[in-house]
């Protein structure tokens, strides 16, 4: 279980600059929760799982994983409980080192110049091929060379390897092309149920907001002003989400990539 009570983060405090990102926040999420997460522009939404994850300490509150206090723990040390995928599928993985050599660091075996044996390279293929992109056959190639989408799906697997007890996906598949994101996105709902993972998951797109996962959140001034879950979620339309958006955050949403999307 991940609680998050009261956090707050201002960049630039005390400048012209200032930027209240996010604003007394308390969130808890259960074990096995996929939760989606929608919001304005600037909402906090990626913040939120910069906070989490450690990239930065939030200037006021508590985060808790599985009664653990990891207010104060380093991203390093958080990374080995929480996995995250970013908007860019260059990151996340090394373009430099092969597909082998890059899921040997991802199952803990070291990385350049470490020796696996030949029934773990063939666990290597086996995952591999449950993404059906073909990489089975590509373990020494580098990744740098592969396509986007191929990236993002390496970087998924890497990330659920050895499966965290949270897994963070920022936008994973808003630079992908529409039928390899369905794809991306396919994996994510596949691996994310067969490991039992707990997931959140940012993304623009209202209707991918009410059609995975069991509860749906929505952000805005660095606040959730939106939490549904269960059989209320299930009966969400898209004109409902734009409406209770109006309702609770006093404006319309004013995210162009949602509205295109809905």
């Amino acid at each position: 279980m991940l609680v998050l009570t009261n956090i707050s983060k201002t960049f630039n405090p005390g400048t012209l600059n200032e930027k209240v990102a996010l604003k007394n926040l308390s969130l808890t999420v259960k074990d096995g929760d996929f939760i989606t997460i929608i919001g304005s522009n600037g909402a906090g939404k990626s913040t939120l799982f910069n906070a989490i994850a450690g990239s930065f300490f939030t200037d006021e509150g508590r985060i808790v994983l599985d009664d653990n206090d990891i207010t104060m723990d380093s991203d390093h040390k958080r990374s080995r409980s929480i996995g995250r995928l970013f908007q860019d599928p260059m990151l996340g993985s090394a373009p430099g080192m092969t597909i082998e050599e890059n899921l040997t660091l991802a199952a803990g075996k070291g990385g350049w110049f470490s020796r696996i044996t030949k029934s773990e390279r063939e666990a290597f293929k086996a995952k591999l091929a449950l993404l059906e992109m073909g990489l089975e056959d590509r373990l020494e190639q580098p990744v740098g060379l592969l396509s986007g989408g191929q990236r993002q799906a390496l970087t998924l697997l890497m990330a659920t390897y050895n499966p965290p007890k949270i897994l963070l996906l920022d936008e994973h598949t808003a630079a992908l092309d529409p039928a390899t994101a369905d794809k991306v996105i396919e994996l994510t709902q596949k691996i994310v149920e067969e490991n039992h993972l707990t997931c959140l998951m940012i993304t623009h797109n209202m209707q991918q907001a009410l059609n995975l996962g069991n509860r749906i959140i929505m952000m805005d001034s660095g606040r959730i002003i939106f939490d549904a879950e269960g059989e209320e979620k299930k009966s969400l339309t898209t004109s409902d989400l734009l409406e209770k958006f109006k309702e609770n955050a006093g404006k319309t949403l004013d995210n162009d990539r949602i509205l295109l999307e809905k």
